[in-house]
């Protein structure tokens, strides 16, 4: 995701808390487009950070009281496809600022819902929503990692794959099973709390690597996550 508008440019950190609340889908609760998608054998992304009022004042719903920094933050961004950043663009008095910012509701809604994001009763029924995204998540990383044979060949494509895996489905499902562990704070260990901050780490710095390319010394996966809830 990219946008060019001087100060009413959002930060990476923004853009990083935008690409985490759409999940790798359009935020328009009417389209169904996913971001990250694979074409002719190579991974591109259609997500597009469109400005709720306009990042100048000319542009579509426009609000000159705005500062450029309240135009490039989050609360008034979201992310869309291609083509519905387009409509909503072109015929801004078909889509107003309360209608985006119901969809931005909506969505963040619909995925709390979805991520099973309740507040659950028992430390087993924590465990058993978290179980299968931590399995899926294994199976990506055991078939497609950077430590699997295949990935030391640079004709494979191996390593494509892998960035497309992270972006489409392992950076979301980790954010899924963060946000379970959030609600349910009360039903974790100090220990268990403890892990979840280093995942919650972890989570940011794979992000900064797969998303803006930062290349540093990152946190390590805590595999004692893969315990949390047993008792």
């Amino acid at each position: 995701m990219s946008c060019h508008r001087g100060a009413a440019a959002p930060s990476m950190h923004t853009q990083r808390r935008l690409f985490a609340a759409s999940a790798g889908y359009c935020q328009n609760p009417g389209c169904t487009n996913e971001l990250f998608i694979e074409v002719g054998g190579e991974s591109i992304h259609i997500a597009e950070m469109a400005h709720v009022f306009a990042a100048s004042d000319g542009g579509p719903r426009s609000n000159p009281k705005m500062s450029k920094a309240e135009r490039g933050s989050f609360e008034n961004l979201i992310v869309l496809c291609a083509n519905c950043h387009t409509r909503v663009d072109k015929a801004p008095a078909a889509f107003p600022d309360a209608l985006m910012l119901g969809w931005k509701r909506e969505h963040s809604n619909k995925l709390a819902s979805l991520f099973g994001a309740n507040a659950l009763e028992t430390r087993a029924d924590a465990r058993q929503a978290i179980e299968p995204l931590l399995v899926q998540n294994y199976a990506i990383f055991q078939q497609y990692g950077p430590h699997t044979e295949i990935s030391f060949d640079p004709e494979s494509g191996s390593a494509d794959v892998w960035k497309r895996k992270v972006l489409t489905q392992i950076l979301p499902t980790n954010r899924r099973i963060l946000t379970i562990l959030d609600t349910n704070r009360r039903l974790l260990t100090m220990e268990e709390a403890v892990i979840t901050e280093r995942f919650r780490q972890h989570i940011d710095d794979t992000e900064a690597f797969h998303i803006e390319g930062i290349k540093e010394d990152a946190s390590q996966f805590p595999v004692d996550i893969e315990n949390m809830f047993k008792d």
